[in-house]
C-alpha cells in the first residue's frame, strides 16, 4: 500500500475562497508527469478492492471528470464492468443530469441521462470513482438526483485513492447505505495552512499565441486521425473500451515508429526497427525520452498508449492538460514549479493549463477534441516548442 508522503503533495488553488488547497497525487498523471506504469499500478490496486468487494455483482462504474476519468476507466477494465464518466463537455443529442461541486473552480458536472437510464435494469450497484473524497457532498448530490429521477433502490458505493471524510460525513454515508473503499485515509486539517504558506514565485507563462510568421511543418508537428472511437461520456463496457484502446494503440504505434526516430534538427535518420518485434530496438533508441499528453477529461486512452510505449523499454512520462488554476512556486518541496496558460482544445474561449513541461525526444498529444479549435492546438504546441520540443504529433481519436 501507499503512504501519505509517497502520494500526497499540497498545492495552493488560485482565486478560490471556498477551498484554498488542492491535493496533488504524485502518481495519478494529471498535473505531474509520471511513468504510466506507476499510475496504472495504483489504479489496478484500487480496482482489486472493488473486485474483491463485489465479485458477484454487475457494476456500473462512474468516473468523475476531469481528474478521475482514467481511474474510473481502469476500474471498469479491472472488474469488467460497465463504465461512463461525468463530463463538462457537450455530447451531441444527449440530455443530462446536472449537479455541482461546490469547492471547484468549474462547478457544473453532467451525466448523460439516456446512457444511465439504459443500464439501470442491467446492474446491481453503482460505484463512483474519484481521486479523493473529502466531504462526500458531491457524490451525495448525484446519488439523490439519481434516486429522485429514476426511483431506483440500487445500492451505491464510492472508491477513491484518498479518503479524508470526517466522522460526521462517514455517519451520513452509513445512514445512506453507501460503502466506501480507498487506498489511503488522510486528514485535511493542516492542508489549508500549508497552502496559505505557499510562495507564489514559480514560473508563469501567459497565454501563448501563434508564433508570428512561423508555420508548423510535418517534422515538428504531424497530425493523425485514428478510427474506432468510443466516447466514455456514454455507456461502454470495460473490456470493450480496453479493446478499442488497444486498436487505437496499434494506430498510434505506426505514428510512433514513423516519427520518433528523428534528430533534433528534424532530418530523417536510418530506422532499423521491427514494429512487430520491438525487443530488437537498440539500447540507444530506448534511451529516448517520450512524453504522452492527454487533454482535460480525455486521459485513459492516452495513458494506455503511454503504457504500451513504456512496455517497449522507452523512458515515458504521462500527464494531461487541465482546467485547474493552481499556484506554482520555486520551492523544491512544492509539487508544481511552472505553469503554462493555454486555450482549450475543446473551446477556444476556455482557459486551461499545463504544468511541469520539459524537453523530450518525442511528444504525443492524444485528444478527442475535434478539428477546428486551432487556438488550443496552437497554444499547446507553442508551449512545448518553448521548452525545445521539436518532434510533436497530435493524434485525434473522435467522431468527425
Amino acid at each position: 500500500m501507499y503512504s501519505e508522503s509517497e502520494l500526497v503533495a499540497i498545492a495552493r488553488r488560485e482565486n478560490n475562497s471556498k477551498r484554498n488547497y488542492l491535493v496533488i497525487n504524485r502518481f495519478q498523471g494529471k498535473h505531474i508527469p509520471v511513468a504510466p506504469s506507476k499510475a496504472l499500478k495504483m489504479f489496478y490496486e484500487l480496482g482489486g478492492l472493488v473486485k474483491k468487494a463485489y465479485a458477484e455483482e454487475r457494476l456500473l462504474i462512474i468516473g468523475f471528470a476531469e481528474t478521475a476519468t482514467a481511474i474510473g476507466a481502469a476500474l471498469a477494465v479491472c472488474t469488467d464492468s460497465l463504465y461512463m464518466q461525468t463530463t463538462r463537455e457537450n455530447v451531441e443529442g444527449a440530455t443530462y443530469l446536472y449537479f455541482t461541486e461546490s469547492h471547484s473552480h468549474a462547478t457544473e458536472q453532467k451525466l448523460v441521462r439516456e446512457s444511465l437510464e439504459s443500464v439501470l435494469d442491467k446492474i446491481d450497484r453503482i460505484v463512483f470513482a474519484e481521486d479523493e473524497i473529502t466531504t462526500g457532498n458531491t457524490i451525495l448530490k448525484i446519488v439523490n438526483i439519481i434516486k429522485e429521477e429514476f426511483h431506483v433502490t440500487l445500492p451505491f458505493s464510492t472508491v477513491s485513492i484518498l479518503n479524508s471524510m470526517d466522522k460526521e460525513a462517514e455517519t451520513i454515508y452509513k445512514e445512506q447505505n453507501i460503502s466506501c473503499h480507498y487506498l489511503l485515509k488522510t486528514n485535511h486539517d493542516i492542508y489549508p495552512l500549508l497552502a496559505k504558506r505557499c510562495k507564489t514565485d514559480g514560473t508563469y507563462v501567459e497565454l501563448i499565441k501563434d508564433l508570428e510568421g512561423e508555420e508548423w511543418n510535418a517534422n515538428i508537428f504531424a497530425e493523425l486521425e485514428a478510427d474506432g472511437y468510443q466516447n466514455a461520456r456514454c455507456i461502454t463496457k470495460g473490456t470493450d473500451y480496453q479493446n478499442a484502446c488497444e486498436k487505437f494503440w496499434q494506430q498510434v504505434k505506426t505514428e510512433f515508429f514513423r516519427t520518433c526516430s528523428k534528430t533534433e534538427q528534424n532530418s530523417e535518420i536510418p530506422v532499423s526497427i521491427n514494429i512487430e518485434e520491438h525487443d530488437e530496438i537498440s539500447n540507444s533508441e530506448k534511451d529516448r525520452r517520450i512524453l504522452v499528453l492527454g487533454t482535460e477529461e480525455f486521459m485513459y486512452p492516452a495513458l494506455y498508449a503511454a503504457a504500451r510505449i513504456e512496455e517497449m523499454g522507452y523512458h515515458v512520462k504521462f500527464h494531461a492538460t487541465t482546467r485547474s488554476p493552481i499556484t506554482v512556486s520555486d520551492s523544491y518541496a512544492y509539487p508544481l514549479h511552472e505553469k503554462f496558460e493555454l486555450r482549450s482544445l475543446y473551446d477556444k474561449d476556455r482557459v486551461t493549463y499545463i504544468y511541469e513541461l520539459d524537453k523530450y525526444d518525442k511528444v504525443f498529444i492524444i485528444t478527442d477534441a475535434k478539428k477546428g479549435q486551432t487556438e488550443g492546438i496552437s497554444s499547446l504546441v507553442n508551449a512545448l516548442k518553448s521548452r525545445r520540443n521539436t518532434n510533436i504529433s497530435i493524434i485525434r481519436w473522435c467522431r468527425a
